[in-house]
């Protein structure tokens, strides 16, 4: 077993650490986020606060059946600007919907990572990223939903910004590894001063 392991599924993320030189596994950690998140949503937490208790929840799931191992959990939440938190389409036409929704409107994205150890958080982080979508006709969203849904329904916003979604957009703030769906920056300087990254 390596001593990191990343407990998601997600291949964006999974290829944010290859690319930057990490060794790692990989484990989905099958936690009920619609539960969760409902759950989490009843009690008053803000999109923030959600996607750190979902990542949490992940690496905490994992690593207490891992002693010593340092595990990664990651999740993002989608929040648009009235405060509707947006989850992850079920169906082709839900996507088609989440996008006519946001097209032309901003909404922000909480990416956060959190790492545990023996079952207990040792480190996170939270990234925040502002996205404009573009206005959008109903034959784009439907040609796109078409030709993409096999890779957007993973994601809270129907779209991978490092491909064809980057077509969706006017404007972003915030960083590129925010928006694909962990804090990398500050989640690489933790691994190097933890000795688990070449420093």
């Amino acid at each position: 077993m390596s001593t990191l392991v990343l407990a998601s599924q997600s291949s964006g993320r999974a290829a944010m650490l290859r690319a930057a030189g990490l060794e790692f596994e990989r484990t989905a950690a099958h936690v009920d986020e619609e539960a969760l998140t409902a759950a989490l949503r009843a009690a008053g937490q803000t999109p923030r606060n959600i996607a750190d208790a979902l990542a949490e929840a992940k690496a905490v799931k994992i690593s207490s059946r891992l002693p010593g191992v340092i595990v990664i959990g990651a999740d993002s939440t989608l929040a648009l600007d009235d405060g509707t938190m947006l989850t992850k389409p079920e169906s082709p036409d839900e996507a088609a919907q989440h996008l006519r929704r946001m097209a032309g409107t901003r909404h922000r994205l909480f990416s956060a990572a959190v790492a545990a150890r023996d079952g207990a958080p040792v480190w996170r982080a939270i990234g925040e990223a502002k996205l404009w979508m573009r206005p959008l006709s109903d034959a784009f969203i439907a040609d796109y939903v078409n030709r993409e849904w096999d890779s957007i329904r993973w994601t809270v916003g129907c779209y991978e910004i490092e491909g064809a979604g980057v077509q969706l957009f006017d404007r972003v703030e915030g960083d590129p590894w925010t928006i694909i769906g962990m804090p990398m920056l500050p989640l690489l300087a933790w691994l190097r001063a933890t000795g688990l990254a070449p420093s």
